[in-house]
């Protein structure tokens, strides 16, 4: 019980920073949104952190070692591109891919409860990222949340997408 009130609060808190980090950017004639967007996202400039791109290619190598059955080495690269990603998320504050990464990494260190957060600050800037929707509602089933899931599931129900087919055949098999 706790947790979820501290959890609640954390993400209040997020979301009211969020608010107020874009009014000074609407102020300043500002779209909020810099230059670290991928062409998918809220801005169609590409992304140009060092940082950032050091911590997906990261992220693409852990998943390969994870399919090798390479735990360890997969963790290790997990952690590392949280490193890269704090950095970056802390000089870029709230941007979607940014915290869709940070909840993915999170949650394959078995941080479930900062994935968590990363994911829902960023489904409230971007509430159709269908990646977003797809590893909240798998985190829901993991953490025995059905409901929830299924409502990323209904986010998900219109884009006739992979996300939504994996999702879907994850909730099933609970």
């Amino acid at each position: 019980m706790i947790k979820s009130i501290i959890r609640f609060i954390l993400i209040i808190f997020f979301l009211s920073l969020r608010q107020s980090f874009f009014n000074e950017q609407d102020k300043a004639g500002n779209d909020g949104v810099g230059s670290i967007m991928p062409k998918t996202s809220i801005s169609k400039k590409p992304i140009k952190i060092t940082k950032y791109k050091s911590a997906e290619k990261k992220i693409i190598k852990a998943k390969k070692l994870e399919k090798k059955g390479k735990y360890e080495k997969a963790e290790k690269l997990y952690n590392e591109a949280l490193e890269d990603l704090y950095k970056v998320n802390k000089k870029y504050p709230f941007q979607a891919e940014i915290l869709n990464y940070l909840g993915f990494a999170n949650n394959k260190i078995n941080k479930l409860e900062d994935a968590e957060i990363y994911y829902v600050m960023g489904l409230e800037i971007n509430p159709n990222h269908l990646s977003m929707n797809e590893y909240l509602g798998k985190l829901y089933v993991s953490t025995n949340r059905i409901e929830l899931a299924r409502e990323r599931l209904d986010v998900l129900k219109s884009c006739n997408c992979e996300e939504y087919r994996k999702l879907k055949i994850v909730i099933e098999s609970n």
